[in-house]
């Protein structure tokens, strides 16, 4: 075993510790997929990751991406924290702010908006969701037909079963049935929130949509907040004249956290941002 760079980030927090901690390991060369599973499942974090020189000429860094049980080709708050320990531990980019990132899914754009990063929406596949499959997740989440708007399936490198509610305060009631739930998979949920009214005039709420997203994960079964799953709500429900170009996305209430997410649309693509904090800083011995 050999000393490495190491950093436990925090992720979409609207303050340190309050949103998703995400363990990076700065070298993972000479890494093999075992040794990268073996410690993210000892770390126990919803993801840990390793940053690796890029094999495409056009990126700044790679990176791999692992939860407890397995790699994935994508995720979104592994992609602003790996990128945000990669700049804090030297990393300095071809193109002034604009940073490449290479993953399982290929080159993600990123970018710096003020103290903040943000990504670009990878790709995201859109499929309609079968009667029964709807029956089986309403029934897991103990929700009348009544407050469901829409729902798709959307793959953006993991898989999301997403659901459209009535609003922010029907998500934020949900008490799902959990072992129902993982075996459907990975489902997200969504409302808006109301319009706050304040001093004459019509004042934004904190946060102009709610997110919920239950995981199959033994560890973890709601995930704090979620970068693949907003990126993927945000596709679907700007293009779909659901959302407008610019909104901001809170999410882990229920789970003691304080996640805000920050979404704008340009030109083609979707970003979708937040704040990063480097809360444990040091050396792990790999």
């Amino acid at each position: 075993m050999s000393p490495r760079p190491y950093r436990v980030v925090d992720v979409f927090g609207s303050a340190p510790y309050r949103g998703n901690p995400l363990a990076v390991v700065g070298d993972g060369t000479g890494l093999d997929t075992a040794a990268m599973q073996a410690y993210a499942r000892w770390t126990n974090l919803s993801e840990t990751t390793f940053l690796l020189p890029p094999t495409d000429p056009a990126a700044d860094y790679r990176v791999r991406i692992f939860t407890p049980a397995s790699e994935l080709p994508f995720a979104g708050h592994p992609t602003l924290g790996s990128c945000h320990a990669w700049l804090a531990g030297g990393g300095t980019p071809r193109h002034a702010d604009a940073i490449v990132q290479q993953c399982g899914v290929g080159l993600v754009p990123l970018r710096r908006q003020g103290p903040a990063l943000a990504f670009a929406a990878p790709p995201l596949a859109r499929t309609e969701v079968d009667e029964a499959l709807l029956v089986a997740v309403l029934a897991a989440l103990r929700l009348p037909r009544t407050a469901l708007r829409h729902a798709q399936w959307l793959v953006n490198g993991p898989r999301w079963l997403g659901l459209v509610l009535d609003g922010a305060a029907t998500v934020l009631a949900l008490e799902p049935d959990h072992a129902a739930l993982a075996a459907l998979g990975l489902v997200g949920v969504i409302g808006p929130h109301a319009p706050v009214a304040g001093a004459g005039t019509a004042a934004a709420a904190p946060a102009d949509f709610e997110v919920r997203a239950f995981t199959a994960a033994e560890n973890i079964i709601e995930d704090p907040v979620t970068g693949s799953l907003n990126a993927a709500f945000a596709q679907w429900l700007i293009a779909d004249g659901l959302a407008p170009a610019r909104y901001r996305a809170a999410q882990g209430a229920r789970v003691q956290r304080a996640g805000l997410v920050h979404i704008s649309a340009e030109q083609g693509k979707v970003w979708v941002g937040g704040l990063c904090t480097t809360c444990v800083e040091g050396t792990v011995r790999l």
